[in-house]
């Protein structure tokens, strides 16, 4: 027989909870977005794949972020995906940066929403709801274009950066 133990339900402390989420290693992306000729961009780590028919995604944003404001009121962004050498991205897109573009080489989707050129990988969406969840919003995506290129993901646990090392099987 297996025994159980009990763990009490409280209410959780935000930095503990930062800090166990933070046990969850993920990759590291920059969602940007286009609004009254501005560009807007954020990096985040909390993206899901949401459906594959139709092929859907999450980003949450924090609420009432520039970012997230031009994210809704453009109804598109993208998800540019960073690879193990772009820590510098990272860092660029958290914060008070003044001009976040400035010297990023970017490409552009047919309505102007701006790619960083260097990123591993791209996901454009067309945002379908927008849900408010505490101090972040739940924007789902309806992709629209992927485009990938070789090599390694950036990686982010326990608040450190760090690359993915596959296993020779």
């Amino acid at each position: 027989m297996t025994s159980h133990a009990t763990i009490e339900m409280d209410e959780v402390d935000p930095l503990v909870y930062r800090r166990t989420v933070g046990t969850f290693a993920t990759g590291v992306a920059v969602v940007t977005a286009l609004h009254d000729g501005e560009y807007h961009g954020m990096t985040m780590n909390s993206l899901t794949s949401v459906s594959l028919d139709p092929c859907m995604l999450l980003v949450c944003p924090r609420h009432g972020s520039a970012t997230g404001k031009a994210i809704a009121d453009s109804g598109e962004f993208v998800i540019n995906l960073l690879g193990a050498d772009q820590e510098d991205f990272s860092a660029r897109f958290v914060g008070q940066f003044e001009d976040r573009f400035t010297g990023v080489d970017v490409e552009h989707t047919p309505t102007g929403t701006p790619l960083i050129a260097e990123a591993l990988a791209h996901i454009g969406c067309s945002v379908v709801d927008i849900h408010r969840a505490g101090d972040h919003d739940i924007v789902v995506g309806r992709v629209r274009f992927c485009k990938e290129r070789s090599g390694e993901p950036l990686v982010f646990f326990k608040g450190q950066y760090g690359s993915f090392v596959a296993r020779g099987d």
